[in-house]
C-alpha cells in the first residue's frame, strides 16, 4: 500500500461520526483524580501519585499516532510545555497505542513531557473516557491501520479526547471531555485553570 493511500485512508478513518460516544460517566470536576502507574515508552513506570507530590498534573489521552488532530492537540501542548513548568505542573499523555508507536509520536512531534501506554484502555476505562468502535468502523480502522496490532489488542476501543487538571491534593480542577475528537482541549484555558490553583 503506497504512502497516498494510507493518507487518504486515514483522512477517510477521522471524518467517520463518533458522535455516539457515551461521555455521561466521565470523572468531573470535584472528583478525586484515581491513581495509575503506567509505563512510558521506555518502559520506565510512571505514578500518577508520585507526579502530584512534586506539583499539579495535566493528564491528556489521544486516540494515536495516526490521528491528525491528536498530533496537532499534542503540538500545541508542546509549546506550551514551558508556561505549565513554570507553574509547577506535570504533563503527561496518555495513549492505548503500544509503546513502539508511542515513541514514534514522542519523536514525530518532538515532545518533551511524558507519554504513557494505557493497555487496553484500562485507566481510561476508570476515568469514564473509553468507547467501543461500532462494526463497520472497527473493521475499517483495522483494514487500514491495523489497530490490534497497534494496541495489542482485539477490543476496538478508543479513548475519547479528554484533558484533566488535577491538584496536588489529587482534586480534578478542571475537566475536558469532548465526544467530537475534532474539538480538543484550548492549552490556554488549562493554563488560566493552572494559574488559579496557584
Amino acid at each position: 500500500m503506497n504512502v497516498k493511500k494510507i493518507f487518504l485512508g486515514i483522512l477517510f478513518l477521522v471524518s467517520v461520526s463518533l458522535y455516539s460516544q457515551d461521555v455521561s460517566k466521565a470523572l468531573k470536576v470535584g472528583d478525586k483524580a484515581i491513581d495509575f502507574t503506567l509505563k512510558n515508552a521506555k518502559g520506565e513506570e510512571v505514578t500518577l501519585y508520585s507526579l502530584l507530590e512534586k506539583g499539579n498534573v495535566v493528564i491528556t489521552w489521544y486516540r494515536g499516532g495516526w490521528c491528525p488532530y491528536c498530533n496537532v492537540a499534542l503540538s500545541q501542548l508542546q509549546e506550551k510545555l514551558p508556561e505549565f513548568k513554570s507553574l509547577n505542573t506535570s504533563l503527561v499523555a496518555l495513549t492505548p497505542e503500544l509503546p513502539d508507536h508511542s515513541l514514534s509520536t514522542q519523536e514525530k512531534n518532538n515532545l518533551e513531557f511524558e507519554v504513557l501506554t494505557d493497555i487496553n484502555n484500562q485507566i481510561a476505562r476508570k476515568y469514564g473516557v473509553v468507547f467501543k468502535l461500532d462494526d463497520t468502523t472497527a473493521k475499517r480502522y483495522e483494514q487500514v491501520l491495523q489497530l490490534s496490532s497497534r494496541n495489542g489488542t482485539n477490543s476496538s476501543e478508543l479513548p475519547v479526547p479528554a484533558t484533566y487538571v488535577i491538584d496536588k491534593k489529587g482534586n480534578i480542577r478542571y475537566a475536558f471531555v469532548n465526544p467530537d475528537y475534532k474539538v480538543r482541549v484550548n492549552p490556554e484555558e488549562v493554563i488560566e485553570e493552572l494559574k488559579k490553583i496557584r
